[in-house]
């Protein structure tokens, strides 16, 4: 399956040669979708036109190729939309208050600066009160696991990052910041973002490749005393197991007594199997390459080793063919194209696929629909797109509110319950689990949720006045 992306090709067209005709039928024969044509300048002979066209990435250069073979067409300039988005970054820092003359500046700066920093010297915890701290977040990652790209590396990770932070800003507020480490050494890693923490109020781990991720989390956690938050594996769990709540409820299953298979056992995969075992979750069949998760079995990732012993209760042996036959729910973070028709028709009836993998999920849509009574994917062209901005904004937006000191299990399960919730009973349907990433009720319910679980497991430094005021 490939990604659709939009091009923006500048021709000249000389009149006497070639119409705008032919470059159109050529487009079109190609697979591309004209939706746009501007006329830049036109005179007797030649006319300059900006096409906008939707193609396949693949069928991008070949469509340039073919035109600029044409007789009478010049192809001048050949821009991506996507790629002119990202131009010269996709956020910026801009002051609060406007400075304009030497009062201005000498309360922001100095000398009028030194009693604010005099004040958080005596008084480390007015740092929330008097600086950014308590609404800004660091989005932290090595570029060691980029999407579904692998080890790109911190420079080419930054445009994810940007992206993130981007929907931190609008989605709840928070103002976040890129931090992309040239380093891969978890020791390094950990002892950066410990440097850099006391101007953060809480910190978004993000694209660290498995193992190293859990154990860069698990010490950040315990040496912090601020919210620090793997996206990859939490958040991840944290919305799945939304829709999972919600499919269930139309197939009228239960998590307690469904067989639920999880494929694709790294970061999300581990953390969708522990969430799902907090949540009641009694029989969980972990798949990976090299079979299915079992107890008494060696494994070099100690996830895994822990994994393999609070899963797969009967010992059940083999490959992704064998876990499936007979199950209720089918969760895939791996790759594309490994579930077929005929593992979904070994499937128990009423079943619910999570076919996750991007761009190109486990199977495609289309061939598991008629096979599968929910679907969902983790793409926005489909219904039920599981997508981690669901999550994360509304959980840092509570957690900062209430200056959580850490996420904690009950926090993640309030959350994903939150999600649930604000898809109503009589709007459930095979086609509408999991809310809308732009629904504006998502955060206001998570954060609330979130808020209210700090609080009852005493993690919370804060209650929000909105809390008290409600009698919470």
């Amino acid at each position: 399956m490939s990604i659709a992306t939009t091009m923006i090709i500048r021709l000249e067209i000389r009149k006497s040669v070639a119409s705008f005709g032919d470059v159109a039928s050529r487009i079109t024969a190609l697979g591309g979708d004209i939706v746009a044509i501007d006329v830049i300048r036109a005179s007797k002979d030649v006319t300059t036109r900006d096409i906008t066209v939707n193609v396949a990435d693949a069928g991008n250069e070949e469509i340039v190729g073919a035109l600029s073979s044409m007789p009478g067409i010049r192809v001048i300039n050949v821009s991506d939309r996507t790629f002119l988005a990202h131009i010269g970054g996709k956020i910026e820092v801009t002051p609060k208050m406007p400075i304009k003359n030497r009062e201005d500046l000498s309360q922001v700066y100095t000398p009028g600066v030194a009693r604010v920093s005099m004040a958080i010297h005596e008084d480390p915890n007015k740092a929330y009160t008097l600086t950014m701290k308590r609404n800004t977040v660091a989005v932290v990652t090595d570029g060691t696991a980029v999407l579904g790209l692998g080890d790109i590396g911190p420079e080419a990770a930054m445009p994810v990052m940007e992206g993130k932070a981007m929907l931190f800003k609008q989605l709840a507020g928070i103002d976040a910041f890129p931090l992309c480490l040239n380093t891969k050494d978890p020791d390094e890693i950990v002892n950066i973002v410990k440097a850099i923490s006391p101007g953060f109020g809480g910190i978004n781990l993000e694209d660290i490749s498995s193992p190293r991720c859990f154990d860069i989390e698990r010490r950040l956690t315990e040496e912090l005393d601020i919210p620090v938050f793997h996206d990859d594996q939490h958040g991840t769990s944290v919305v799945v197991l939304a829709g999972l709540l919600n499919a269930l409820k139309v197939v009228d299953k239960t998590v307690e007594t469904s067989r639920i298979v999880v494929v694709g056992i790294g970061a999300a995969g581990v953390s969708i199997c522990n969430l799902l075992l907090a949540a009641g979750a009694r029989h969980i069949y972990a798949v990976d390459r090299d079979g299915i998760l079992a107890r008494g079995a060696e494994y070099a990732n100690p996830e895994w080793k822990r994994l393999s012993e609070v899963t797969n209760p009967e010992g059940l042996k083999g490959g992704l063919a064998d876990a499936v036959r007979g199950a209720d729910i089918f969760i895939g973070v791996s790759q594309g194209g490994i579930l077929t028709v005929d593992h979904l028709k070994s499937m128990n009836s009423d079943n619910i696929v999570f076919a996750m993998a991007n761009p190109t999920p486990e199977i495609e849509p289309e061939l598991a629909e008629p096979f599968a009574r929910v679907l969902a994917t983790g793409r926005s062209d489909y219904p039920n797109q599981i997508n981690n901005v669901l999550c994360f904004p509304g959980i840092f937006r509570g957690a900062l509110d209430c200056r959580a000191r850490t996420v904690n299990l009950e926090m993640k399960l309030a959350a994903a319950k939150a999600i649930a919730s604000v898809v109503h009973l009589d709007e459930l349907n095979e086609q509408y689990i999991i809310p809308s990433i732009f629904n504006e009720k998502v955060v206001e319910q998570v954060r609330l949720a979130v808020i209210q679980a700090a609080i009852a497991t005493d993690i919370a430094r804060r209650i929000p006045k909105d809390i008290t005021e409600e009698g919470k």
